[in-house]
């Protein structure tokens, strides 16, 4: 079946229980799949074929799917209910900047309330990290690396679950979306950029801490300043830092060992 946000979860875990074999795509390679078969006309029956006739090619390379573990399924929801709200708060304080005197009160008031939320959502995702060991560790793993903060680390918690599930850091990096994508045909030679086709949620994460990396990690700045030297724009050098510190974060949970800085400045 194709991944559909969180509403795939249940069916999922049902036919589990049923003893069947489960496999969920990601909806990029069925799009990818009915452009190689020149499949133009998208409906739901026409979906159910071609995720049918994808698994049925490639059943040998599909890996199976496993339910997250409840600890996991918790901090993902708790996670992202802290991004709903924090973004509810910018809309709120957008809204204030340019509201009528009228409302203002009305405003600051949702504010208020926001602003409580969001306190209780952040000690709730603390308290349940604090309180599962598996979490615990991981997250005191992520934060001995320089620039992940409790925040990124539970984020990175949340959103990549078990990271033994990707083979390799290649594998990461594209579940992130923050793997290159070069455009070239005959002679053009088009701009690489990442592909985006990931994790919005772990992209939009990891922007604030590769800036602080890229000033206070050593093995970060380093990488900074080696691509500046050969011309790299801010953008790119700033995507290159979040790529190598989700590759770090990978490391360390892979490894069970905390960040060491010489090892990094050696890959």
């Amino acid at each position: 079946m194709e991944a559909t946000g969180i509403h795939h979860e249940a069916l999922a875990e049902w036919l589990l229980e049923q003893g069947y074999r489960v496999c969920v795509l990601n909806p990029a390679q069925i799009a990818h799949y009915a452009r190689s078969q020149l499949q133009r006309v998208k409906t739901d029956k026409v979906d159910a074929k071609l995720i049918a006739e994808y698994g049925e090619r490639h059943q040998d390379e599909l890996r199976p799917w496993q339910p997250e573990p409840r600890a996991v399924k918790r901090l993902k929801a708790l996670v992202r209910r802290l991004g709903d709200l924090r973004e509810i708060e910018q809309m709120e304080r957008n809204r204030l900047e340019v509201a009528d005197a009228s409302v203002q009160a009305s405003i600051q008031s949702v504010l208020e309330h926001v602003g409580q939320e969001i306190e209780e959502t952040l000690k709730a995702i603390n308290d349940h990290i604090d309180n599962d060991p598996d979490l615990r560790g991981k997250r005191d793993l992520l934060t001995s690396i320089d620039g992940v903060a409790d925040k990124t680390a539970a984020l990175l918690l949340a959103e990549l679950g078990d990271p033994l599930r990707f083979a390799n850091s290649r594998a990461i990096t594209a579940f992130a979306g923050l793997n290159p994508r070069l455009q070239e045909s005959g002679s053009y030679r088009g701009q690489t950029r990442i592909s985006k086709m990931g994790s919005s949620r772990l992209r939009a994460g990891l922007y604030m801490p590769a800036i602080s990396a890229l000033t206070y990690n050593e093995a970060i700045r380093a990488m900074g300043e080696r691509l500046r030297e050969r011309g790299k724009t801010g953008k790119q050098i700033v995507c290159a830092a979040m790529r190598k510190l989700l590759n770090i974060a990978y490391g360390v949970l892979k490894s069970g060992q905390p960040f060491d800085a010489k090892l990094a400045l050696a890959h």
